[in-house]
């Protein structure tokens, strides 16, 4: 299966079970590795045939900012549906940090992968 990549899309938005976790936006880090066949858009080179990256991106943003998760498994777990409804993806990994989260720790994070 071929792969679309999109790599530390970053968003801001509350996620967390603390209460100051809760009070302001955070940076959230967000890697999707979308699985499908591209074979068809490679021969025509017509975006058209192929997973439409740009909008998933967007979609992912603006979930990450919004949906107000207190896990970042949760978080996960929404956005791989949401990439599992879009066309031509049959598989999804998502995954999800925080950075800075935990002290002396780069990042925090969840690594899904969801299949149709």
């Amino acid at each position: 299966m071929d792969k679309v990549i999109i790599k530390n899309l970053v968003a801001r938005g509350i996620i967390g079970i603390y209460e100051w976790e809760r009070d302001k936006p955070q940076e959230i880090l967000i890697n999707i590795i979308l699985y499908g066949d591209l074979t068809k858009a490679g021969r025509t080179d017509d975006v058209n045939d192929s997973i439409n990256y740009k909008t998933i991106a967007k979609e992912s943003q603006v979930l990450a900012e919004n949906c107000q998760r207190l896990t970042v498994e949760a978080l996960a777990n929404d956005i791989a549906a949401y990439c599992l409804e879009t066309k031509g993806v049959k598989k999804v990994q998502v995954r999800i940090e925080k950075p800075g989260a935990v002290r002396f720790a780069e990042s925090v994070g969840v690594e899904i992968e969801r299949s149709k």
